[in-house]
């Protein structure tokens, strides 16, 4: 089972296949999440963004006190490519950095199902580039910040008053990744949805039953293929938000997702 632990006592047990440290997915305003994780054997970060595709939206990381912090690190999607840049400060646009330290791993266009885009983009740990933040294995934490444009368009401006458009800084936990395979490292994207989501796992999935919040059975379903990436499908039901059961031949957990 995944357990939330300390690094003192990973080094401590010389367990040697705690190479790995997640932020998990976090939901960054409606439509948008954002999943970092680092790789000591590496030394490469990987971001998986997902966000609106009809405009651009922007994530902020590093160590700052809030969101739209002058000289912090900040990557936005242009409706063509991953832009790495530098904020300026609140009110200007972002300055572009000369070089673009993030190579692409996969660009998935979910539109028409879900109108999101999927982007998993990998860069290393130090650039040597002042203006990129130089991610440190040992640190526990790390802050995190939104932004994207409150209507469609790629035009670079100001992304409006509201909540969803924008979000203050997270100080979210680095988590050990100790053991990928258990059903609680389970994954649900887009989250929220119109209700079409992939389920990924590196375990094989038995079944998935759908609970109302209040705990009632709505569905059940049968998996069979043996699939780490299973879709599903329940947009029959109405908006709000509903309880997976998922098991394996070992184990289950629980995960919510919200169909809007």
């Amino acid at each position: 089972m995944k357990k939330k632990i300390t690094l003192l006592f990973i080094l401590i047990a010389g367990l040697t296949n705690a190479q790995q440290k997640s932020t998990g997915i976090i939901a960054l305003g409606t439509n948008m999440t954002a999943n970092m994780t680092l790789n000591n054997a590496n030394s490469l970060v990987t971001l998986t963004l997902v966000g609106p595709n009809d405009r651009w939206f922007a994530v902020q990381f590093g160590s700052f006190a809030g969101g739209m912090q002058a000289a912090s690190d900040v990557v936005y999607w242009n409706g063509t490519t991953l832009v790495d840049a530098v904020h300026v400060g609140i009110g200007v646009a972002p300055t572009t950095d000369s070089t673009n330290n993030w190579t692409l791993v996969t660009n998935t266009n979910n539109v028409p199902a879900t109108g999101q885009r999927t982007l998993v983009y990998t860069r290393p740990f130090s650039t040597g580039d002042s203006n990129d933040y130089t991610f440190n294995f040992a640190n526990n934490t790390l802050d995190i910040a939104l932004a994207k444009h409150q209507s469609a368009s790629f035009t670079m401006a100001n992304h409006g008053s509201s909540s969803s458009n924008r979000g203050v800084s997270l100080d979210v936990s680095l988590v050990l990744g100790i053991d990928d395979f258990s059903l609680n490292a389970a994954s649900i994207y887009p989250n929220p949805s119109k209700g079409n989501f992939t389920i990924t796992t590196k375990t094989f999935l038995k079944s998935v039953d759908v609970y109302s919040i209040n705990g009632a059975l709505i569905k059940s379903y049968k998996v069979e293929d043996s699939s780490e990436n299973v879709e599903f499908n329940i947009s029959d039901l109405p908006s709000g938000v509903y309880l997976l059961e998922l098991k394996n031949d070992s184990e289950k957990t629980w995960k919510k997702v919200i169909i809007e």
